[in-house]
Formats: C-alpha cells, structure tokens, sequence
C-alpha cells in the first residue's frame, strides 16, 4: 500500500514525500486506517518494522484537520526509556515539518534546566506530548500539565513497560484521562499481562498481529559454542576482520559492558560503552557519534535492544545469551531494519545453552550449526541436544581446551 492512498492531510503528505516515503509496510498499512477511523488498537509487531510512524502519522493527520486553538495537550505518548522517547519526539518533528503541529519529550536523567525548559514547553502550550512514565508522573505531582483535553492516549513497547515495573504509573496515569478517548497500545509480545492491560484501558479495540517473536528475514543468524575465556578473543578477531562497518554489542551487565570497552582498545574500530551511570549529555554525544559512524561499536545490556533507531547496523554480537528468549528477538532486531540485511552473532558457553535452545524453539529456527572457532582460539564445548548434554573437546577443561591449537 502507498502512503498516497491514505489521503493524509496536504501538509503532512509534504512531509512525507520530502522524506521519500512511498510504500507503507504491513503494521502501517493495516494500523493507519483503523486508527484513521477512530478505533482504539492492539497491535502486536516486531522491532524495525515501521510502527513508530503507523501511530505518528494518523495522529498528525487528525491534529492538522482539527480546528484546535487550544493550549492543552492533545496527545499523551508513554514509552518505557528516554533514548526511546527522544526517537519518537525526532521522528515526529521530521513528519510534521510543514504542518503547525507541535511535540516535546519528557524524560529523566537530566539536570534541573532541563526539566525546567521542559516544563515550560508544556505551559506555552504542545500538541503531543512523549514521556517516560517515571516523569510524567513527576509532572502530574507538581501540576504542571492537565491531561483532560486528551485525545489520544499510545503506549509503545508496552510489553517493556511492564517488565520495567511501570504497570502502578500506567494505571496512575491512566486515572487522569478522560474515560472518552482513543487508546493504542503497541507491544513487540503479546503475553497475558498485556492482555489484561488492554482490557482494562482500552474499548472494543481492533487487533493487529505480525510476525510475533520472530526475527526479520534479513538477518544471518549464527552461534559459536564458546568458553567463556574465548569469548573476548573471538569477538576481537570478528571486529578486526574488516568485514563490518558498524556493531552492537550485548553483554549481560553493566560492569561486563565497562569491562570490554576497555579490553577492546586498540581495535580498528572505535568502540563506545552505553549504560546507566552515564550522563544524558554523554549518551547523547555517543549515539549521534553512532549515527555518524565517529562510533563504530557500541557495547551495552539490554538498553539498546529497545528504543534505539539507527539504521545500517552491520553486526549484532550477543557475548552473552539473554536471559529471555524474546530479547534474543530484540536485540538481532537491531540489525537488518526497513527490509534491509544484517549479521547476528551469539557466543553461548556451556552453561547458556539450554538457554540459547529455547531461543532455537521461540524462533522455530536451528541457529547452531556448524560455526566452528578460529584455529588459533582451540575448540569449545559441544553440545548434544538429545541428551542435552555438553561434553569438553578431549575431555580438556575450558582452560586447557583455550590454549590447545586444532592441527
């Protein structure tokens, strides 16, 4: 489907053939119109697929037909991290550039101007509001804003939220809007808790479900079985190898993170940690040097498997297998966006690997096959799924088997 077809107000059908955006994909084809109609929404897609735009776009269609002279606040977007609200406050100040409408994102983790430019952002007066629920419960506390004029109420990465612990906010939140309004809840799972959420907040609402829990087709997936002393040396020698341009790297915590930004010095591509001791200032700084490619690498936990969009990611390396089969989804999600191709990598070491199967079983995809270790790191440990069992090559430890070199 074209985006011609959905008769998008003039000014925001500028915007979009300024951008050179032509053909919808299958969440913006099958959301846009059911949300142009007026109906609340349930709508189940993977990461990368363009559903950002799938709520953005028939929401600013709406408030650029409006007659609205109004102050208050029109929209109210909750999502669960800052670096994701940012994304959807940029992308929605590129698709209305020509049209009067107006956005702001409210988040955490910067100093006290901060917050008070944002606060008075929202006393001159904003169409779309995108916030973390953490800080728009802050805001509702110091009666900064009144969310009874909403309109429209869009939570995205629902399934997040919960995770985070955001369900008290949400319901909190939910409370102060008026009970006439049109609700869109986006979730990359549809697990029973988010069901239950959908039912109590939203009204006779639509459903959309595509490619649930699966990864884009344009990802190479592999695996290598991998003590965990070989798991630095092998991710060096991946980066060195001069056949990626850009990669994330996932480790499993925060001091890990910090730990190979340092033990990756030196590599030919210049690496970056993300976490949460940094400043907003700071992550900022490194996800524009990211986009730009100043930064080849960047290495975090599960932070960057949601909420960061940027686009030609060679490389996605798993150094350690996540804990939640539905993030091994997200986190290769990074790679191979908009239709495009990538490479994911996971190292799985002898612990993980029950672990990784139930990610092979989620995906309906044999990942581990025949990837076998550069000479020089020796073999790792083998693993019989029958028996479900692993077994060391020789009968050598991880130790021993790092240092013995295959002939």
């Amino acid at each position: 489907m074209e985006f011609n077809q959905f008769n998008f107000h003039p000014t925001l059908k500028e915007g979009l053939d300024m951008m050179g955006f032509k053909e919808a994909t299958p969440i913006q084809s099958e959301a846009i119109p059911k949300i142009l109609e007026g109906k609340d929404l349930i709508a189940c897609a993977q990461t990368g697929t363009g559903k950002t735009a799938a709520f953005v776009l028939p929401i600013l269609h709406k408030i650029a037909t409006a007659d609205k002279n109004s102050k208050e606040v029109n929209t109210l977007i909750i999502a669960p991290t800052r670096e994701l609200a940012q994304q959807i406050d940029q992308q929605i100040e590129g698709f209305s550039y020509f049209t009067n409408a107006s956005s702001i994102a409210i988040y955490g983790g910067g100093d006290g101007s901060a917050w008070e430019q944002q606060k008075k952002a929202i006393r001159q007066g904003v169409d779309i509001l995108v916030a973390t629920p953490g800080r728009l419960i802050a805001l509702l506390n110091s009666n900064e804003t009144n969310l009874g004029h909403i309109e429209h109420l869009i939570l995205d990465e629902a399934d997040r939220m919960l995770d985070m612990g955001f369900s008290d906010d949400i319901n909190r939140i939910v409370k102060q809007l008026p009970a006439k309004r049109q609700t869109l809840l986006f979730s990359a799972t549809m697990p029973p808790k988010i069901k239950k959420l959908a039912a109590a907040i939203l009204t006779n609402p639509e459903e959309i479900s595509l490619a649930i829990s699966k990864p884009a087709a344009g990802i190479s997936q592999k695996a290598f079985m991998t003590f965990d002393g070989q798991k630095t040396p092998l991710l060096k020698f991946i980066l060195d190898s001069g056949r990626y341009e850009t990669a994330i790297v996932f480790a499993g915590t925060k001091d890990k993170v910090k730990s190979l930004e340092k033990e990756l010095k030196g590599l030919n591509m210049r690496q970056k940690s993300f976490h949460s001791d940094l400043e907003q200032v700071e992550r900022e700084e490194i996800m524009r040097d990211f986009r730009s490619k100043k930064v080849q690498v960047l290495i975090g936990t599960d932070i960057l498997s949601r909420g960061i969009d940027v686009e030609n990611i060679s490389l996605v390396v798993n150094y350690d297998v996540p804990g939640d089969a539905e993030d091994y989804v997200h986190r290769i999600g990074r790679t191979a966006r908009a239709a495009t191709t990538g490479e994911a990598i996971t190292f799985v070491n002898e612990k993980d690997m029950e672990k990784f199967n139930r990610i092979e079983e989620l995906i309906e995809k044999e990942v581990i096959k025949t990837n076998s270790l550069p000479n020089q790191l020796g073999d790792g440990p083998e693993y019989d799924k029958k028996a479900k069992k692993y077994r060391k090559p020789g009968g050598f430890s991880g130790k021993k088997s790092f240092h013995k070199k295959r002939r």
